[in-house]
């Protein structure tokens, strides 16, 4: 690392560091890197690239074109050439569907790329996912969860670690991110879309941050960074007390799986949400949101008979004791 630029060496110090420090990888991995095109992500692809014989992975390259704006399949295909370059397996999917009406673009797109991914890695075996989110990005969901009212779990931010998807620039922030592009004379792609303020993201990237730091006169992502990493440990330690519940009271099904209805709604909240996110996790649902667990936990204390869908093909139901979780024909 050394012989290397110094903004290259700084960000393959803090991806080794944070890959190490969280176990992020075991030796043999099949990492599916997740690729926009964009500094960010170009960054985790070359990082890991250098880095793969130290840390003993193999890498292969996933893309999502949302088809959202005139000129992502060029996106696509400078993704694909620098796979190719790289000599890695390449992996293309393209959205089937597109945001509802009045709906969150945001929310759709982040739901429909995630929930791709997850059916790659089943398909193709890859035992990891690596996304490319750094501290700036971190801090800025902690104040999106501050301003949506979010709780506990929503404040502690991005995990470095989740399942199969790991974060290894999660500890680099993106002006280092940015300078090791300009290092390795990278050309990323530049999603104009990012710039759009209408969007509450951006809008949190490019005004309220910024004039944050300028009212208080400090920097105040790495703050709201450690601040997220603090919170996790209370929001781990109830994910460990909501363990027994779930052992006690989920019961797996041939397309799902299904709770006692009045056992799951006894318990207390803090612990009820956190049994039906574990299990809408093992259903496929990366990541179920607020909405779809106060779904389930509704249709638990409703009435007989009531149903609603909720995303990855999967539909909630009430029966006279139990409230199942089940996959519908169209979701496979």
């Amino acid at each position: 690392m050394a012989a290397r630029p110094q903004a290259v060496a700084r960000v393959l110090e803090a991806v080794t560091q944070t890959v190490r420090s969280h176990e992020m990888f075991v030796p043999g991995d099949v990492v599916m890197v997740a690729v926009s095109g964009g500094p960010d992500s170009m960054c985790l692809l070359n990082s890991l690239y250098l880095l793969r014989r130290l840390l003993k992975v193999h890498l292969e390259v996933f893309h999502f074109d949302h088809r959202l704006r005139a000129g992502s399949g060029d996106d696509a295909l400078y993704v694909k050439r620098t796979a190719a370059k790289l000599k890695l397996p390449f992996h293309l999917e393209v959205a089937t569907s597109a945001p509802e009406k009045g709906g969150s673009v945001e929310d759709w797109a982040h739901r429909a790329r995630t929930q791709t991914l997850a059916r790659v890695l089943r398909e193709t075996g890859a035992t990891k996912a690596a996304i490319a989110h750094t501290r700036d990005d971190q801090a800025e969901t902690v104040l999106l969860a501050v301003i949506r009212g979010g709780g506990l779990d929503s404040a502690t931010g991005i995990r470095p670690c989740q399942g199969p998807y790991v974060r290894p620039l999660i500890d680099s922030t993106r002006k280092e991110v940015e300078a090791f592009c300009r290092a390795l004379h990278l050309r990323p792609r530049i999603d104009p879309s990012n710039e759009n303020t209408n969007l509450l993201r951006n809008a949190v990237r490019h005004k309220v941050l910024p004039q944050l730091e300028r009212a208080v006169d400090r920097e105040v992502k790495a703050t709201l960074a450690r601040t997220a990493d603090n919170l996790r440990f209370d929001a781990d330690l109830l994910q460990q007390l909501a363990l027994r519940p779930f052992d006690d009271l989920y019961e797996e099904e041939p397309e799902g799986f299904s709770f006692p209805a009045a056992a799951l709604v006894s318990l207390p909240q803090a612990l009820g949400t956190r049994v039906v996110r574990t299990a809408l996790y093992k259903a496929g649902l990366a990541p179920p949101s607020s909405e779809h667990i106060d779904a389930v936990l509704d249709i638990a204390s409703g009435r007989p008979g009531r149903r609603r869908d909720l995303p990855g093909g999967l539909l909630a139901t009430r029966d006279r004791e139990y409230v199942r979780v089940s996959r519908t024909r169209s979701g496979g």
